[in-house]
């Protein structure tokens, strides 16, 4: 039945080596405690894994999305540059200029004591 299915299987994926690929991570998936999209029927997971191929009820390029992250052990993420940072912060001068806090400690006394009536 194996061979029958990899032949459907080919429409779907046309590259072997990328549908063994693509069902083997299916397969351990579904070892994983995954879903099943088809009835098992008595099948071992690669054959079922290769049967939810064929009858894509399993999209090539879902699993093959699935199959990339799973082997990326660092994902890049896009950092704004510094000087755009300082922008998005609110500030408007650049991240290498330190910014001024609106209250300073003098500022903050000279606020505490006003408000005291001591100023």
């Amino acid at each position: 039945m194996a061979r029958v299915t990899v032949e459907d299987c080919v429409d779907k994926v046309p590259n072997r080596f990328e549908l063994v690929m693509l069902a083997a991570h299916r397969a351990r998936e579904i070892s994983s405690g995954a879903g099943l999209t088809v009835d098992r029927d008595n099948d071992k997971n690669p054959v079922v894994a290769l049967r939810e191929i064929a009858e894509e009820t399993q999209s090539a390029d879902e699993l093959r999305e699935r199959l990339i992250e799973s082997n990326q052990t660092q994902i890049e993420v896009d950092e704004p540059e510094e000087d755009s940072m300082a922008l998005l912060m609110g500030r408007g001068e650049p991240a290498d200029k330190p910014a001024e806090d609106d209250l300073s400690e003098e500022k903050l006394l000279r606020a505490l004591m006003e408000a005291q009536g001591q100023g």
